[in-house]
């Protein structure tokens, strides 16, 4: 396939996923509010989750475009998880920000490797 039709694959996914953040973590948001940042925690994993499946299932370089660069690279957001921990920490939630610090990556690489390998014995 040419470049620019995997540059569109990876802007389709691009646009999902960004708009699949946007909702995902505005309803939990809404669910379990805002004094730690679940939303973004939440997106972070999925991504991750969805990473590892894909990942583990071998897919081909079209799906990695679409879903894993694309869908993926937008859904989750290192930026804003380095936002969200600086800000507890401007705020004196010294605890909520290293457990969101560590739980993200910890909670993250679990997940990846999870679905992973649950993929990669699927296929």
């Amino acid at each position: 396939m040419t470049t620019v039709a995997v540059i569109v694959l990876v802007l389709v996914g691009g646009a999902l996923g960004a708009v699949l953040r946007y909702v995902i973590d505005g309803y939990v948001k809404a669910f379990a509010g805002k004094a730690f940042p679940w939303g973004t925690l939440t997106v972070n994993v999925l991504g991750a989750a969805a990473l590892g499946a894909l990942h583990g299932a071998g897919t081909g370089e079209l799906t990695e475009a679409l879903l894993g660069t694309g869908l993926c690279g937008a859904l989750t957001t290192f930026s804003t998880f380095e936002l969200d921990t600086v800000h507890l920490l401007q705020d004196g939630a010294y605890t909520k920000a290293a457990v969101n610090a560590v739980g993200s990556l910890v909670l993250g690489f679990l997940a990846f490797l999870a679905f992973h390998a649950l993929l990669g014995r699927l296929t």
